[in-house]
């Protein structure tokens, strides 16, 4: 059962990138303990970067066995391999060029120069995902999926009025409309984003307020995607006081 959302409010964005750093060394100790394996889905942007490079810069880092834990994207836009707008470019800038995880473990989208077309390369990342899935499920068991927040309330590169926040047979969706350059995109869909276990979204400036008091107040997915977002078990929005100005104060948790 889905527990209810949670919102934890942070003094400014370092109290934000530090604490949530922080929670997923201990989090993936706590999991990997119990289930001997973890599956991460990272996002992108500038938040998620900051956490990644304040995970890398922990001195408990290399307490993790990172061996045991399988990388995942939610999205990533359809540009060459190597490009610095790539998601994956990003994250192994700050944290995965630095750890000791096998590269079997690091599951990047297709690039845009490795001969596939988009959709082939949606179809691609599927069928990766089927792999090394249970017998009973398309995609593995995420036990923490970082998402971001737009302006607009777009989460991965599922926008609003978009098909996409609507898809609910595949897994993975080649974006080609994208509001937000570039145009062409891959996107993992709302219905896998929800099948984690846990969901952690981590929120940071004024121009992120609207988008999510709206969420958080009942807007419909199609108007405010985010607010179709919900995990399994845990759904929690890591935000600094500017992203929170307008979060009903009933919802707001004190951070522990």
């Amino acid at each position: 059962m889905t527990h209810d959302r949670r919102v934890l409010v942070h003094a400014d964005k370092a109290a934000l990138i530090t604490s949530v750093a922080t929670r997923f060394l201990s989090k993936i100790t706590d999991t990997l303990h119990d289930q001997g394996h973890a599956n991460v889905v990272l996002t992108g942007g500038s938040v998620a970067t900051s956490v990644l490079e304040a995970i890398n810069a922990s001195p408990d880092r290399d307490s993790l066995n990172w061996s045991k834990i399988d990388i995942w994207w939610g999205d990533e836009r359809w540009v060459p391999r190597g490009h610095a707008d790539r998601n994956e470019v990003q994250a192994r800038a700050a944290l995965l060029d630095h750890i000791d995880i096998p590269a079997a473990n690091i599951h990047a989208f297709p690039a845009s120069d490795e001969g596939l077309d988009i959709d082939a390369a949606a179809d691609r990342y599927a069928a990766e995902l089927k792999a090394l899935a249970g017998p009973d499920s398309p995609v593995p068991q995420f036990d923490v999926t970082f998402l971001g927040v737009g302006p607009d309330g777009h989460i991965a590169s599922l926008f609003p009025h978009l098909q996409g926040i609507r898809e609910n047979d595949l897994t993975v969706i080649a974006v080609l409309n994208s509001p937000k350059p570039p145009a062409e995109r891959l996107s993992l869909t709302r219905w896998v984003l929800n099948s984690s276990e846990r969901i952690w979204l981590v929120v940071s400036g004024t121009d992120k307020a609207s988008a999510l008091g709206l969420a958080l107040a009942g807007a419909s997915r199609d108007e405010v995607p985010v607010a179709g977002i919900r995990g399994r078990h845990y759904t929690d929005f890591f935000v600094d006081g500017e992203a929170a100005a307008e979060v009903p104060e009933n919802l707001i948790a004190q951070p522990n």
